[in-house]
């Protein structure tokens, strides 16, 4: 061989010497090469414990890694939430974040411990869960046009369920009367059980529930569903129609589950970590699961969930203002 053709192979051999060593000291590229920590806000066995669970159950299986879920309780999500931005930003402690945790919170409360837009890296969304409108069968109305006929014939008393002030039970049955044009009478509780168990018992005429546990009660005619909350009907009922095709256009009121990152979580790093889930989502097995517990998988990645943060804080702003709910 030459001695530029020998020359040649030594800078070649150079070359992939250099990039397989790039590539092995890129953290982006090698994630997850090590346990990886998620934080829940929630308690366990709810609804966000619960996806959060599978989703890393799926991702560790995948990845080979070790996918660590702990629960961090208390504050409505406060303090979990709170915990992940005072955290090291380098990909291995993540949290699972909601529309109220990430969207709501602001305008419920006077203050928080973080700034959802400063304090935390959007890394991807889960997926969405619409509520069901749903009334006792006692109520005469069986449809929402006829539900909000009846509310205006007597303002301030039909009475409506809530897990508590400020939850987005409470909000998007506000959201609904708003545009709906109609004043409701609110009866908080301290969660949505004991709500729901309250609106199954005649207790109180109507409320905002998740589709995934309203379901049964409808399905077994203990409860009438009105009307579904997204924009789309669900697969679940998809005879049940939505708020926006009775008349209430573009009405919108969703529940939404979403990894973040503390503040500073490198790009290449955030969008690493959205693909590796994202990829877990799409699989026909996890799309089934969530479909199950009434999700629809989203995984649009970071730059649309932070879209989606921005467009829902200001509309859960807006309607805490005319709610005249007052900030705790």
């Amino acid at each position: 061989m030459s001695t530029r053709g020998i020359f040649g192979v030594a800078l070649a051999l150079a070359a992939a010497f250099c990039g397989s060593t790039a590539q092995a000291q890129d953290p982006a590229a090698q994630w997850p090469d090590r346990p990886v920590h998620f934080i829940v806000p929630f308690a366990v066995g709810g609804s966000t414990d619960l996806v959060m669970r599978r989703v890393a159950d799926e991702l560790g299986k995948e990845t080979g890694q070790p996918m660590i879920v702990e629960n961090r309780v208390g504050g409505g999500g406060l303090v979990g939430a709170s915990w992940i931005t005072r955290q090291k930003p380098d990909g291995y402690t993540l949290m699972i974040g909601t529309i109220s945790t990430h969207a709501m919170h602001p305008s419920v409360f006077k203050s928080l411990p973080y700034d959802i837009f400063k304090d935390f890296t959007p890394v991807t969304m889960i997926g969405t869960i619409p509520d069901l409108i749903v009334v006792n069968p006692q109520v005469p109305a069986k449809t929402l046009p006829e539900f909000i006929a009846l509310a205006k014939s007597k303002p301030g008393r039909i009475t409506y369920a809530s897990g508590g002030p400020g939850t987005s039970s409470h909000l998007g049955a506000e959201y609904f009367a708003a545009e709906a044009g109609i004043k409701l009478n609110h009866i908080p509780y301290k969660g949505s059980g004991p709500a729901l168990v309250d609106a199954l018992g005649g207790h109180v005429d109507m409320m905002l529930d998740v589709i995934m546990t309203s379901l049964e009660p409808v399905k077994n005619g203990r409860m009438r569903a009105l009307a579904v909350t997204s924009l789309t009907r669900s697969p679940l009922m998809p005879d049940v129609p939505t708020v926006d095709e009775l008349g209430i256009k573009n009405f919108e009121a969703i529940i939404w589950f979403a990894i973040y990152g503390p503040s500073g979580l490198a790009p290449d790093m955030q969008q690493r970590i959205a693909d590796r889930i994202d990829h877990v989502l799409q699989r026909p097995d996890m799309k089934a699961f969530l479909l199950q517990q009434g999700i629809q998988v989203a995984g649009t990645g970071p730059a649309q969930l932070a879209a989606q943060m921005r467009t829902d804080y200001a509309k859960w702003k807006h309607v805490v203002e005319i709610s005249g709910f007052e900030p705790q």
